[in-house]
């Protein structure tokens, strides 16, 4: 199994994905939203890569049962029903409900990827689930990081990192690029205390800095999904729970 890690999206190509397996990870806060948003009944989430495209959905889109969800530069974006933080994606919220959803840097990301044959979502509360599937799969697979704005984000290398580190405990010949194998290095380092790691890392700051300290706590909460979520058709949907 050969293991690519990629430290931000900007630089490659849509169809560079193709017939691919991805893995998406944007842990402040895009990935964490979305996993939140499954594990509390929404139907299904369609990401975009533009507030245009968001804002053209309509009431009447998805039988009158749609919310316009997402953030720019760390911000609910106004005229939006919800922005980016897990902490909004309540049950009596989302349960039932499609969610067309943009942010700054894990949105697009996703929709880069979207020609994937599997594009999987991934933050630090799914990790096991997300490894398990790989693992029944078999492939080679990428890792796509976020990222800041077309820059490194510690938080996910991180993730990375942690994903990578599960797949090689029950999995032997794991060839793995320069940035994956950096990815593990730094999961070495930084994922002993999740937590900590997200206060430190630059845009955790800013998230503390908006008061979203909660947030932080939420994406620290390693392995507490067993959902998979994963992109086909345009939106993304629940693969399957998975047992722990």
């Amino acid at each position: 199994m050969k293991i690519s890690c990629w430290f931000t999206y900007n630089n490659l190509e849509e169809l560079y994905f193709t017939g691919k397996t991805v893995v998406v990870i944007d842990v402040l806060r895009a990935t964490t939203t979305i996993i939140a948003a499954f594990e509390n009944g929404a139907k299904e989430i369609v990401p975009v890569n533009a507030i245009e495209f968001a804002m053209k959905a309509t009431s009447g889109t998805f039988g009158g049962k749609t919310l316009l969800g997402g953030e720019r530069n760390a911000k609910k974006i106004e005229g939006f029903n919800l922005g980016n933080s897990p902490l909004e994606y309540s049950a009596d919220v989302v349960s039932g409900k499609s969610i067309v959803f943009f942010t700054t840097n894990g949105t697009k990301a996703i929709v880069k990827a979207k020609f994937a044959d599997h594009l999987f979502i991934a933050s630090f509360n799914n990790i096991a689930a997300v490894a398990k599937k790989l693992l029944e799969l078999n492939l080679d697979f990428d890792i796509v990081c976020a990222g800041k704005n077309g820059g490194f984000s510690l938080e996910d290398a991180v993730c990375a990192g942690k994903l990578i580190s599960e797949i090689m405990q029950k999995k032997d010949n794991v060839d793995l690029s320069d940035a994956a194998l950096a990815s593990v290095k730094l999961n070495d380092v930084f994922g002993i205390d999740f937590y900590k790691t997200l206060t430190e890392c630059e845009h955790g700051k800013l998230l503390i800095e908006n008061g979203f300290l909660d947030d932080l706590k939420y994406a620290a909460n390693f392995n507490s999904s067993n959902l998979v979520p994963q992109f086909s058709g345009g939106s993304i949907k629940i693969l399957e729970a998975q047992s722990s």
